[in-house]
């Protein structure tokens, strides 16, 4: 028989978990939630704001995928994000979250990485968000000319354990010369490194495998000598990566991608369009061809824009005249 204390100090006793089981938990949990839990106790606070903590975190918890939609609505914008777990929840509800700063006006997101995104709010002034916490960083601004082109990408240096924003700027109207800053998270100014040594394609860069990425001419303006300039983020040098065989394929147009967490390249011709994979970073023989897509609307019709996400179910995610569509590669439909 039980005795009534023994019942009574039973009920009165908290089970506790070993505090390397809690670690463990913690690790896998998003960014919103260990937020609220640095409230529940100091060791707890402790730990969640240790840089090591962080570091894990990024690592084993269980992240998903999403896309971000900019939005005015009544003279404010709004970022719609929808979560990327399956071609079906691509088109469910979007969860909106208010721009930090109350603006009617932006220009880019110039780049997004561990959560964290870069807003070029105009030429000379970016902040780094973190929508999820909903907390930002303003960095420094830019001096130089107003009217000067300013090209960016945003991205995590894991040699220093920072977060680097780098922008080339082509410093007169007619000239060639891009001039290249660097700014490092935890400093207070830009620094000038090599100039850009070729001329850019499009404004924003992709960030992936420790470099920034931009589509770049090498010499005439034309597609095929288009290259991917890289810079390397640990010591802050350039490099070439060349365009994949496409062999007799015709290609009017290519765009730059990272999909699957490597460099991608979306090419264009008159009836399909080819998702290319550098499946290791830096080696041209490791250029594969992911999918065929045909147009949607035949030969002739408009091309896809963007390639966005792939699927496990080798599914791919494009943008098409300004709307999503998911092409299934084993059946061939959409």
């Amino acid at each position: 028989m039980v005795s009534r204390t023994t019942v009574t100090k039973s009920r009165r006793s908290n089970p506790t978990l070993p505090f390397d089981l809690v670690e463990d938990i913690l690790y896998r949990l998003p960014v919103k939630s260990l937020a609220q839990f640095k409230s529940v106790s100091k060791s707890w606070k402790s730990l969640i704001s240790d840089s090591n903590f962080t570091k894990k975190n990024l690592r084993v918890s269980t992240t998903s995928h999403r896309l971000l939609f900019p939005k005015l609505t009544k003279g404010q914008y709004i970022f719609n994000a929808c979560t990327l777990s399956s071609p079906i929840t691509t088109k469910g509800t979007a969860t909106a979250m208010q721009h930090p700063l109350n603006i009617r006006k932006f220009d880019k997101i110039r780049g997004s990485c561990h959560g964290i995104l870069c807003l070029e709010l105009h030429q000379r002034f970016a902040i780094l968000w973190n929508p999820f916490i909903n907390k930002y960083a303003s960095l420094p601004p830019l001096e130089i000319p107003w009217s000067n082109t300013i090209y960016s990408c945003f991205g995590y240096d894991h040699s220093t354990d920072s977060y680097k924003v780098a922008a080339f700027i082509k410093w007169m109207p007619n000239s060639e010369i891009y001039k290249t800053y660097v700014h490092t998270m935890g400093t207070t100014s830009w620094r000038m490194i090599q100039d850009f040594p070729c001329t850019p394609y499009l404004k924003s860069g992709k960030f992936v495998s420790w470099t920034f990425n931009w589509l770049a001419y090498k010499d005439k303006y034309s597609v095929s000598s288009l290259l991917v300039v890289s810079l390397h983020l640990e010591n802050e040098s350039y490099g070439e990566i060349l365009q994949p065989d496409y062999g007799s394929v015709d290609v009017l147009s290519i765009s730059l991608w990272v999909l699957r967490d490597c460099l991608s390249i979306l090419s264009n011709s008159n009836t399909f369009s080819d998702v290319w994979l550098m499946k290791e970073y830096g080696n041209q023989d490791s250029w594969t061809r992911l999918f065929r897509v045909p147009y949607m609307g035949g030969v002739g019709s408009d091309p896809y824009t963007k390639a966005l996400y792939v699927y496990e179910d080798d599914q791919v995610l494009l943008e098409y005249m300004m709307k999503l569509v998911v092409y299934n590669s084993r059946d061939g439909t959409f």
